[in-house]
């Protein structure tokens, strides 16, 4: 018996021990830790990051030298054809052949300029056919080294690589953000989850609270001690506190949901939240935070880029229907032959060069106007950048503000829940004694709840501000470090 005893309570324990193993045991560093790798918002943040990446990239590789090959094989014609004959009349005539060609091309794009240079090598064959013959020739560019230059012409790539690299510096910038709005979403999750978590703590100590007061008071009024009122009012707050424990239940089951499905764990898994540890409390200085913050915020990037992009499209508005002109030159060698093998021997030199010219005469103020809307657009901007710095100073400046004033506040809200704590208990053995009424009791009652739920709100509060603030600044002031992450480990 004593053996059957023995089995039992081991096999108890052990289900105990897969209990406590299955459950996940998370502290808020652990969830910000899994929100960055798992969750939807950094999975996001990542691929915007890549796809810029790639952008950028693709810019860059447009400036580098471009080999390309280009051909007809074959081109078949057969056909009737308009020709011109020595004394200027027209007929028609019959034509068949077929032609062959080739030209391997390396070209490179000038980005000081905005023209072009080429170099080229190419071979063609035609073979023409009659009723009664064949014949062929070969024609050879052994090579071609030519340049395509706008001479007073807007140039995009001058502007392009001056806002490209801007571009991309901003999103890197937005991607650290980005990950940073990920701590503070997450920090938000966890505290919703931990609240719900403790109204079904306080709920349950309210319904055992409740029902014993409501039992005694069953007693008391049998006794003629207390009022019929009391006995009710108390049977009420039982019957409440049982409906809030219900309803505390379903909305831990619905914060629970919210929370696994961010962070992509198993519904199967056992979360249980750890209390959040004492903070560690910093004073934030204000110009230094202004400076981190003027260096490393993708706003001030963007408002860079903008005021780039608006003098880009003034500086197109005066070019595009301006003085224009446009030089194209071939410099090459050249053959022709019946034979393959002699394409090649003895090449003669060609030439080609031409300047094309666009002189506006009159247009109506169409340019004029132009040129006047993009001076507009560009003081629009101007001032909007302007206002945007100061916005974002003031901006700073309340953020740091607000965190340095967390430190009283948690201050306030732990010795609030210390306060509650020790009023509740005073007031509930004062209504045993019968010193007080029920709805004395019910009020002590209430402001505990709510102290305890305050003090986990002004610690949601600390971290979100402080996590905001390292957004905004992208700069840990708690080890005094800026954020950094390795791009080359994610990109990969």
């Amino acid at each position: 018996m004593i053996i059957k005893k023995s089995s039992v309570l081991l096999i108890l324990i052990l289900l105990s021990l897969d209990v406590v193993q299955a459950q996940k045991v998370l502290t808020l560093k652990d969830v910000i830790e899994i929100a960055k790798r798992k969750s939807p918002n950094a999975q996001i943040a990542k691929f915007e990051l890549i796809s810029n990446y790639w952008s950028y990239r693709n810019f860059k590789r447009g400036l580098l030298p471009q080999v390309d090959f280009s051909g007809e094989l074959p081109n078949l014609n057969h056909a009737f054809t308009k020709y011109t004959g020595s004394d200027g009349t027209e007929t028609y005539i019959g034509q068949s052949y077929v032609s062959y060609s080739g030209s391997l091309k390396i070209k490179k794009t000038l980005g000081l300029t905005g023209g072009n240079v080429f170099l080229s090598t190419g071979l063609q064959r035609i073979d023409n056919y009659s009723d009664s013959s064949k014949t062929h020739n070969f024609l050879s560019t052994p090579v071609n080294l030519g340049i395509m230059q706008p001479l007073f012409n807007y140039n995009p790539y001058k502007w392009s690589k001056k806002i490209e690299p801007l571009k991309y510096q901003e999103a890197k910038i937005k991607y650290l953000e980005a990950v940073e709005q990920v701590s503070i979403t997450a920090v938000n999750y966890y505290f919703n989850l931990l609240k719900a978590q403790l109204e079904i703590q306080i709920n349950e100590i309210n319904v055992q609270n409740y029902d014993t007061l409501y039992q005694m008071a069953k007693g008391r009024y049998s006794l003629g001690k207390i009022e019929e009122n009391d006995l009710l009012q108390l049977e009420l707050k039982t019957l409440q506190s049982k409906s809030s424990l219900q309803l505390a239940k379903l909305n831990y089951e619905n914060a629970m949901y919210r929370f696994k499905s961010f962070l992509r764990l198993s519904p199967e898994d056992n979360i249980v939240l750890v209390d959040p540890k004492p903070v560690h409390f910093m004073v934030v200085d204000k110009a230094k935070a202004l400076d981190h913050a003027l260096k490393n915020n993708s706003h001030i990037l963007a408002m860079d880029r903008q005021m780039l992009q608006a003098n880009s499209e003034l500086d197109r508005a005066k070019k595009a229907n301006g003085f224009n002109a446009n030089l194209y030159a071939v410099f090459g060698l050249t053959q022709n032959s019946k034979m393959l093998n002699e394409v090649y021997k003895n090449p003669y030199q060609q030439q080609n060069v031409r300047l094309g010219l666009q002189v506006p005469i009159f247009d109506w103020g169409l340019r004029k106007g132009q040129v006047k809307i993009a001076e507009s657009n560009l003081s629009i901007v101007k001032s909007n950048v302007e206002q945007s710095r100061i916005d974002f100073q003031q901006q700073i400046y309340l953020q740091v503000a607000e965190f340095n004033m967390q430190q009283n506040q948690l201050y306030i809200a732990a010795k609030s829940d210390t306060v509650a704590q020790r009023s509740y208990v005073i007031t509930k053995n004062r209504y045993f004694l019968g010193k007080i009424t029920v709805t004395d009791l019910n009020i002590a009652q209430n402001s505990n709840d709510q102290a305890r739920i305050n003090y986990l709100k002004a610690l949601q509060n600390f971290w979100t501000s402080f996590y905001s603030l390292r957004k905004s600044t992208l700069f840990d002031f708690k080890s005094q470090k800026s954020i950094e992450v390795d791009f080359n480990k994610i990109l990969k």
